[in-house]
């Protein structure tokens, strides 16, 4: 079930992009913008619905994450980009290119054979504190350096440190949902809050968004795209082993095969992101539409 829950979380989240897209560039008044514009996406249906999928989004990756396994979950959600490129095409009636859809499908075949083939066994839901303290350390310290080196450079290079930084904290904040959701269910409410997880679970969330929004506010986004989509789930892999204590016991060969695997959906996701269309504009195709 932790796979479904993946991937309902990952559908979510393609409504939630598209729905957003929809509200704030379609109908506005012209020339809306700060609070005008708030207020008009305030009571705007569609607006509001895609931040109930995108609650939906994190109910969803927090009960994949309860019994599921770090490293599968969020290798599952990359299928985010397929979900909206469907979306794309049926909803938004887009004209998508061959090459797109024979990139979603490849990196779909990798995903599948990724999650086949790994199969992390063991694990733990309660970390040790040094095991805690040692991995935001690590991977918090890593954000934060690409996040300051951002700062400067070409509009290219400080896109892809954002982008970079944002994946990493994304991935840390699966695990402190992953520790909330299991605290809240072995001790209720009101223990998950004398516990810190749910606190680095809003600081680490509210870091994201700010990350993310810098990514694609000073460079390409097909630079800043596919690495929030690799770099999240490559960490998690690691976080899955030092945190939780997933191993792997398969021989060199399974292993082998894995990695041939990931690497390929990676190739599948720049593809896919370079293929796609660069907007959620509809393409006039044809005399029908002109």
């Amino acid at each position: 079930m932790s796979a479904v829950f993946a991937l309902a979380a990952a559908f979510s989240n393609a409504v939630y992009v598209a729905t957003q897209h929809i509200a704030s560039t379609s109908g506005r008044p012209a020339k809306a913008s700060g609070l005008r514009l708030l207020a008009y996406l305030l009571r705007s249906p569609l607006w509001l619905f895609g931040w109930a999928a995108a609650l939906g989004a994190f109910v969803f990756q927090a009960a994949a994450l309860k019994n599921g396994q770090l490293s599968i979950v969020q290798a599952l959600l990359v299928t985010e980009l397929v979900f909206g490129l469907v979306l794309r095409k049926v909803w938004i009636h887009q004209s998508i290119r061959p090459a797109a859809w024979g990139s979603a499908a490849l990196t779909c075949v990798a995903l599948a054979a990724f999650v086949a083939i790994d199969e992390p066994q063991g694990g733990t839901p309660t970390p040790t504190a040094h095991a805690w303290v040692s991995a935001v350390a690590a991977f918090g310290g890593a954000a934060a350096i690409m996040a300051l080196a951002a700062r400067w450079g070409s509009p290219t290079r400080r896109a892809a440190l954002y982008a970079a930084a944002a994946a990493i904290v994304w991935a840390l904040v699966a695990t402190f949902i992953k520790a909330t959701t299991e605290t809240l269910l072995e001790s209720g409410i009101v223990a998950m809050f004398t516990h810190w997880p749910v606190y680095a679970l809003a600081v680490g969330g509210i870091a994201g968004i700010v990350l993310v929004q810098a990514a694609l506010h000073v460079g390409p986004l097909s630079v800043s795209q596919p690495l929030l989509v690799i770099v999240d789930p490559s960490v998690s892999v690691i976080l899955s082993v030092w945190l939780f204590q997933e191993h792997y016991t398969h021989g060199p060969a399974a292993i082998g095969g894995s990695l041939v695997a990931f690497a390929t959906m990676c190739v599948g996701v720049v593809a896919l992101t370079r293929t796609a269309p660069p907007t959620m504009q509809a393409v006039a195709t044809g005399a029908s539409r002109q």
